[in-house]
């Protein structure tokens, strides 16, 4: 019997257009072997993590439903950051043309040097859980919370933008 597990994925981009990068992107995670791209969220702009000279972010989240198994999905995942021209780089939160991360897979916990499960910013960044918000607001997350519960903590400062994108 074949496992489908639920997976949340984030993405973010900050170069070579960063609104086509993140389209193509969705388009590309439905190419992914037995996965399937059920939604999306909407896209938002958000200010840089790390050093504050690089351009803002677009980010949003998509919802999959996957047979691979956790380090085999994020090896796609990787694939794909790379055919968008992801350079890996020493510098931490740097700009980038593609970022994609696996913020849950299912209720699964996991802690490797590849891969954390939860993301450990899945609970303080505005620009995951607004997202996260809109695909699933009654989703509850493995510390007991949802996502809106999370969004009342973030500060002010984290703003985040909804755009409004035809696609």
């Amino acid at each position: 019997m074949t496992t489908h597990n639920s997976v949340y994925v984030g993405l973010g981009s900050n170069l070579d257009n960063p609104i086509d990068q993140v389209k193509q992107a969705l388009l590309a995670l439905n190419t992914i072997p037995t996965t399937v791209l059920l939604k999306h969220s909407a896209l938002y702009r958000s200010k840089p993590l790390g050093p504050k000279n690089q351009p803002d972010y677009i980010n949003a989240l998509a919802v999959l439903t996957t047979e691979l198994a956790p380090l085999t999905l994020l090896n796609e995942l990787q694939a794909i950051e790379n055919k968008q021209g992801r350079v890996r780089t020493a510098q931490r939160w740097g700009p980038r043309t593609l970022d994609l991360d696996m913020l849950l897979y299912g209720n699964k916990q996991l802690h490797t040097p590849q891969l954390t499960l939860p993301h450990p910013g899945l609970y303080d960044r505005a620009f995951v859980l607004y997202p996260l918000y809109e695909c699933a607001p009654d989703l509850v997350l493995p510390n007991g919370l949802k996502a809106y519960d999370l969004i009342q903590r973030c500060s002010v400062m984290e703003s985040v933008e909804l755009l409004i994108v035809v696609f």
